[in-house]
C-alpha cells in the first residue's frame, strides 16, 4: 500500500481530536501567540473550506459569537447554529454586498492558497494577489482595532505587502507555524489592531 504523503502527526491529530483538517494548528498557533479571536466576536473566515478555521473560531467566539465562511467548496460537516456559509469567489465578490451581507466584523481570518502551478513565481504571484484580496476585504469590514491574519507564500512582493499592512495596522507580524510542511513557502501575515 503506498504511504500518503500528506499524512504526518499534525492530521493524524487532527484526526483524533476530530478537527476537519490538520490547517487548524496553524490558526490555534497564531490566536494563542497574538490572542486574536475573543468570546463574542464577529469572524469572517475567507476559504473556508474544509472547515478547521471556522470550526477552530465557532468553539473560540461562543455561542455570543458568529463565523461566516466564504469558498467556493461548501464544508459539508460543519453545521453550528452561529455558522453561515456563503458560496463565492472572493476574487469577484463586491464588497459593498458583502457589508450589507455580513456587517461590520472583529476578525477576518484567511487561508486562502491559490491552484499552484509547480511555476514557484506564477504560484507566488497568485497567492499574493489573493492575500492583497483579502486585505481589502479586511479594511473594508474590520472593526476599528480588529485583527487580521492571511497566508501568503514567500516571495519578492511580501516586503511591499508587509509595508501596505503596516499602514493599517498598529502592528505587523510574519510569523511561521510549527505545524506548517518542512518544504512549504507559506507564512502568515498577522495584522493587530486596525488603525481607522
Amino acid at each position: 500500500m503506498k504511504a500518503n504523503r500528506w499524512e504526518d502527526h499534525y492530521a493524524r491529530q487532527a484526526r483524533d481530536e476530530k478537527w476537519l483538517a490538520r490547517s487548524v494548528y496553524k490558526l490555534q498557533e497564531i490566536d494563542k501567540k497574538y490572542k486574536l479571536i475573543r468570546k463574542g466576536d464577529r469572524l469572517l473566515d475567507l476559504g473556508c473550506y474544509p472547515g478547521s478555521w471556522s470550526q477552530y473560531g465557532i468553539k473560540k467566539v461562543g455561542s455570543k459569537g458568529e463565523v461566516v465562511g466564504i469558498d467556493l467548496t461548501l464544508p459539508e460537516r460543519l453545521s453550528f447554529p452561529n455558522f453561515r456559509f456563503i458560496e463565492h469567489d472572493i476574487l469577484s465578490m463586491d464588497t459593498e454586498w458583502l457589508i450589507r451581507e455580513v456587517g461590520p466584523r472583529d476578525v477576518v481570518i484567511s487561508d486562502l492558497a491559490p491552484q499552484t502551478t509547480g511555476i514557484r513565481v506564477t504560484d507566488v504571484s497568485r497567492s499574493m494577489s489573493l492575500a492583497r484580496r483579502a486585505l481589502g476585504i479586511a479594511l473594508v469590514l474590520l472593526k476599528k482595532k480588529g485583527h487580521f491574519v492571511c497566508k501568503v507564500f514567500e516571495g519578492e512582493d511580501l516586503k511591499a505587502f508587509k509595508s501596505e499592512m503596516s499602514t493599517h495596522f498598529r502592528k505587523i507580524q510574519t510569523f511561521r507555524p510549527k505545524s506548517t510542511r518542512k518544504r512549504s513557502r507559506e507564512v502568515y501575515m498577522v495584522g493587530l489592531e486596525l488603525v481607522k
